[in-house]
């Protein structure tokens, strides 16, 4: 009988962040994450490149860990290219061994949200994972 295999995705160093009252320190993300490997979590959410300093040194080396240690950020914005985009830079330059890409898929959120196209939208997701690809993520 074939088994299949469950990954475990843990957003808790980017969500849990969120949350009032929660201010997650850089030691703290570290030992979250040793935490949550030791635990067997298959890929670890731990944060945003670029988005605050403790993010961004969070992902500036590596750490001991089994987990892939997954990015979260946006495709490419609208209008720009892959390298023009600061936020989407960060993410291809963050030493992590995955991507999580936020992008939206309704049409309205395309139009009033972006304010683009729904070609031009589905170009920044080709283009951002294609990049994402390309980096080995």
């Amino acid at each position: 009988m074939a088994r299949e295999r469950l990954y475990l995705f843990d957003t808790t160093l980017r969500d849990g962040a969120q949350t009032n009252g929660v201010d997650f320190t850089l030691t703290d993300k570290l030992t979250i994450a040793g935490m949550l490997d030791e635990l067997g979590v298959d890929y670890i959410e731990a944060g945003y490149p670029g988005a605050n300093p403790i993010d961004t040194s969070f992902f500036c080396e590596r750490r001991p860990i089994h987990a892939r240690v997954t990015a979260f950020g946006m495709t490419r914005r609208p209008g720009r290219s892959v390298s023009n985009d600061p936020g989407l830079v960060a993410l291809l330059d963050a030493q992590a061994d995955a991507i999580c890409f936020v992008a939206k898929s309704w049409d309205y959120h395309v139009r009033i949200a972006l304010e683009t196209t729904e070609d031009e939208n589905l170009a920044s997701i080709r283009d951002s994972v294609r990049a994402a690809k390309t980096k080995g993520r």
